[in-house]
C-alpha cells in the first residue's frame, strides 16, 4: 500500500533526491571506465575485492542500503536476478555506501534498521540474503570512487571490468506492480550475448547516498529536537483507560517506567530513537511514570534531560495497583511495562520488562496502520 502523506513531503524529499543533486559533488564513474578495486567487508564477517569474483563473465555492483523503503522494495528483485542467473557467469554483489553520521532519525521512519554494519548482519539475515552484502560506511572509499546518486544504483562491468551500464534495476519502485522496463536485467542479457548494451545509462531514485561530510542536516535536526518542549501531566485511572482506548487514527507505544528504576532508566534513550523516527508517521509514543506524585519535578527533570518532546504522564495516585488494573489486567506489575495499541484499542504487543529495540521497531512499521512503503 502506498500512501504519500503531506506532512511527511520534507522528510522524503530530503531522503529521494534526483541525480543532478550530487552530479557535481560525487562524480559518477562513466561508462567505459576501469572498475575500481576495493576491500569491503561483508556481512559473513569475511572481506571482499574485486578478486574474489573474478570468474565471473558479467559483475554486478548494487549501492544499496537498510533503511531507503525504495532499496527495500527491490530487495526481493535483486535475490530473483541472482536466483535467475545462477550458474550464468553472473556475479551480484550489494554494497551499502551510508556514513551514519549523515543520517537523520527523521529519515527512519520507513524501517526498522538504520545502516550500520551490525544492522547490515541482522537485515540481511532478516531477509535471507543470497548475495554477498558489503559495507563502506565508514570512510566511504569505495563509494567515493564509484559515485552513487542514490540507492539503490546499480553498475555493471564486462569480463574485462570495464563498465557497460549504470542506472536503475527497473522502471517500477512499487514492488506489488510489474515493471515495464527491465534495466538491469536487459544490460546483463547483452553482456552475456557478447552484445553492446543499448541503454547505457538511467536516471535513479531512491534515498540520495548518506556522505558523511554532508552531516549539516543531521546536526541541524538534532538541534531542533533538542529545543521542543518537553512537559509532564498528571493522569488517572480514566485517563489511562482512555488513552488504552485510543481513539485515533494513531498506533501508540505507551511506556510505563519510573525514575527509580533501572531497567526503566537504560532503555528510555531507546524510546526516544523511536519517537524520532516515526512522529512524522501515524504513531504516537507516551510515557506514564508510576513514581509518587510529589516526585513530579524529580520525573520531569529526567524527561527534560532525555529530550521526551511527546507526552509524558504521571500517575496521580499513590496506589499502583489502580494503575496496573487500568492500565493491563494482564500485566503482573513489574516496571518496565510497553504496550503498543492499534486505533480502536487493540493491543497488539505487551511487553513486561526491557523490549528487543529491532523487534519493536519491526513491530511497528509491520504494523499495518504504518508499514513500510509510502
Amino acid at each position: 500500500m502506498y500512501r504519500m502523506l503531506s506532512y511527511l513531503l520534507l522528510p522524503l524529499f530530503l531522503c529521494c533526491l534526483s541525480v543532478a543533486s550530487f552530479a557535481n559533488e560525487h562524480k559518477t564513474l562513466e561508462i567505459g571506465s576501469a572498475a575500481p578495486d576495493f576491500n569491503l567487508k561483508g556481512v559473513d564477517g569475511k572481506m571482499y575485492s574485486l578478486a574474489s569474483f573474478k570468474d565471473a563473465k558479467v559483475l554486478v555492483i548494487v549501492f544499496t542500503c537498510n533503511h531507503c523503503p525504495t532499496s527495500q522494495a527491490y530487495e526481493d528483485r535483486i535475490k530473483k536476478i541472482v536466483t535467475d542467473y545462477k550458474g550464468k557467469s553472473v556475479q551480484l554483489i550489494a554494497i551499502s555506501p551510508n556514513s551514519t553520521e549523515g543520517l537523520s532519525l527523521s529519515e527512519l521512519g520507513y524501517t526498522d534498521v538504520s545502516d550500520t554494519y551490525e544492522e547490515m548482519v541482522y537485515r540481511a539475515k532478516d531477509k535471507n540474503f543470497n548475495f554477498p552484502y558489503l559495507y563502506d560506511g565508514d570512510t566511504q572509499a569505495t563509494s567515493e570512487k564509484y559515485g552513487p546518486v542514490a540507492t539503490p544504483h546499480v553498475f555493471i562491468f564486462d569480463s574485462e571490468r570495464k563498465l557497460r551500464y549504470q542506472g536503475r534495476i527497473d522502471d517500477m519502485e512499487d514492488p506489488e506492480k510489474t515493471p515495464s522496463v527491465h534495466d538491469t536485467r536487459n544490460a546483463i542479457e547483452a553482456l552475456l550475448a557478447g552484445s553492446d548494451v543499448a541503454v547505457k545509462t538511467t536516471k535513479v531514485f531512491g534515498c540520495s547516498t548518506k556522505w558523511k561530510d554532508k552531516n549539516d542536516w543531521v546536526r541541524k535536526t538534532d538541534e531542533e529536537w533538542a529545543k521542543r518542549p518537553v512537559d509532564l501531566e498528571m493522569i488517572d485511572e480514566a485517563g489511562i483507560k482512555e488513552l488504552l482506548k485510543n481513539n485515533t487514527d494513531k498506533v501508540r507505544l505507551i511506556n510505563i517506567w519510573a525514575t527509580w528504576c533501572g531497567p526503566c532508566v537504560t532503555e528510555f534513550p531507546e524510546f526516544i530513537k523511536i519517537n524520532r523516527m516515526y512522529n512524522a508517521r501515524d504513531f504516537e509514543f507516551i510515557t506514564i511514570s508510576a513514581d509518587k506524585p510529589d516526585k513530579k519535578d524529580k520525573v520531569l527533570k529526567f524527561l527534560k534531560e532525555k529530550q521526551a518532546a511527546n507526552k509524558n504522564y504521571l500517575f496521580s495516585s499513590d496506589n499502583k495497583y489502580a494503575m496496573i488494573e487500568a492500565v493491563d489486567p494482564k500485566w503482573q506489575g513489574a516496571l518496565p511495562y510497553t504496550v503498543l495499541v492499534e486505533p480502536g484499542g487493540k493491543i497488539v504487543y505487551a511487553k513486561q520488562s526491557i523490549i528487543d529495540p529491532l523487534q519493536m521497531k519491526k513491530t511497528i512499521v509491520e504494523n499495518k496502520y504504518i508499514g513500510r512503503v509510502y
